[in-house]
């Protein structure tokens, strides 16, 4: 997987124009349902939160696309959930671990609309929060609320996160490959 992370990194370090898409695709996936189980992109934001200055690109539509990827991956797992409510217990992985929708469930019950704050910051959570606020058939509105305030906060902390880490490192000279 290793391998992989390093490919993307290095494609977007030499072709700029690519950056907004592949950050988009990188939080859309982290953020869907099930799919988030199989993709580290939170360490590939990460990465590329390190290039943004490092190799001359611009943070705000960088943290736009992964707001924006974020939110349709948690809007798609809503959706899914609205709609497939009992059938989802049956699909894999959920059939492989049945414990999962009903401690999903209590914390929704617990939190509500704190819970999709909660749930994008957290991996496990990230996975099933909006899938079962779907189910729960929370209002849709306070839902894509929640969902597009926590997903700007996500990004921005995500690429912030390697944006500073990378300027820390070279200030100490821990990263001479990008000068």
């Amino acid at each position: 997987m290793q391998e992989y992370s390093q490919i993307v990194i290095d494609f977007v370090r030499q072709n700029h124009w690519w950056a907004l898409p592949i950050v988009f695709a990188l939080a859309f996936g982290e953020s869907l349902a099930f799919i988030s189980l199989f993709i580290p992109a939170w360490a590939l934001l990460v990465a590329i939160g390190a290039l943004i200055n490092a190799s001359g690109l611009v943070f705000w539509p960088i943290w736009l696309a992964g707001a924006a990827g974020a939110a349709a991956g948690d809007w798609v797992s809503y959706w899914f959930g609205f709609h497939f409510k009992d059938r989802i217990a049956h699909m894999w992985p959920l059939s492989r671990h049945p414990d999962m929708l009903p401690r999903g469930h209590a914390f929704m019950e617990k939190w509500g609309i704190p819970g999709i704050f909660i749930g994008r910051f957290f991996g496990p959570l990230r996975a099933v929060v909006p899938l079962i606020a779907g189910i729960l058939e929370m209002d849709y509105w306070k839902f894509q609320s929640a969902n597009v305030l926590s997903a700007l906060v996500w990004a921005y902390v995500l690429l912030a996160f390697g944006d500073v880490g990378m300027g820390i490192a070279k200030w100490f000279g821990l990263a001479p490959w990008f000068d």
